[in-house]
């Protein structure tokens, strides 16, 4: 359920996107350094996001540096770390963990469980960090894995527990920008979500599995009635962002919320209505 927060590589300058660069491979690097290979494998774009966010808005002292890793052996590239980046890494790895134990009773996925096993021991330490955190990320996907073992086709139910999850993560602290970040990560984990339902849609039809679209999907205008519902959340998302008072690679952040995020959706909406090209329709 991750991959569709990304940048709109095309739209941006060099600089920026070695900018992003270099916190996605600082987010790489304390993977790594904090639960070794096993960890780097969970890595995404979603926390690459909010690893930017955070610390632009609360700008703690960053390390840089230069380094090498296995995609890139040869040549040095930029890395950027702060203190933001190691409590997203821990995020990171027990978001994997819950989403493994769930793909494993569910589907009873071997590759998931041994993976989740592999997790164990890490994902304690990061309980015993964050407890009542992991509480409510817990208790929300059991929440999401029961709507959807029943089947549920209501589209905020589902979409309001993993909203609730993404909320929960961006709040990093208790402070006078927690309604804007709470409502900001509600509105993006509700779009992940749908997103999501909407890129698996067809898979999830021949697998026979629980997809809360595919009750819709014969309904006219179907993949309007989709966009629609993710631009309205994403315009939630951008508003409570723009009240942020953020500096630090806003430009960046902006091409985030404002392009990269539709990068995905207009692929599977193409392939979808079977066009070949990026046109409007």
């Amino acid at each position: 359920m991750y991959g569709y927060v990304v940048v709109n590589k095309p739209e941006l300058k060099f600089k920026e996107f070695d900018i992003y660069r270099s916190y996605y491979c600082g987010l790489c690097d304390e993977l790594k350094e904090r639960f070794g290979k096993k960890g780097q494998i969970s890595i995404s774009y979603d926390m690459t996001f909010l690893v930017l966010l955070l610390t632009g808005l609360y700008e703690p002292e960053t390390t840089f540096y230069q380094g090498n890793c296995i995609p890139h052996p040869f040549h040095k590239h930029d890395v950027r770390r702060n203190e933001i980046t190691g409590y997203v890494a821990d995020m990171n790895v027990l978001m994997t963990y819950y989403k493994c134990i769930d793909d494993w009773e569910d589907e009873k996925k071997v590759s998931r469980g041994i993976f989740a096993s592999a997790l164990s021991k890490d994902v304690k330490r990061i309980e015993g960090r964050y407890p009542k955190k992991a509480e409510i990320i817990k208790n929300s996907l059991d929440k999401l894995s029961q709507l959807e073992k029943s089947g549920e086709t209501n589209i905020d139910e589902p979409a309001k527990q993993f909203g609730r999850i993404m909320a929960q993560i961006l709040l990093m602290r208790k402070d006078e920008w927690e309604e804007q970040l709470e409502k900001l990560g509600d509105a993006l984990g509700r779009f992940i979500y749908i997103l999501d339902a909407y890129d698996d849609l067809e898979k999830d039809q021949k697998k026979a599995n629980y997809n809360v679209l595919l009750s819709r999907r014969e309904n006219k205008d179907f993949d309007a009635f989709v966009e629609a519902v993710l631009k309205s959340l994403m315009a939630e998302c951008a508003r409570n962002f723009e009240i942020l008072p953020i500096i630090e690679n806003v430009g960046l952040l902006r091409n985030i919320i404002y392009s990269g995020v539709w990068t995905r959706f207009e692929i599977v909406k193409n392939k979808r209505l079977g066009k070949t090209g990026m046109e409007d329709t």
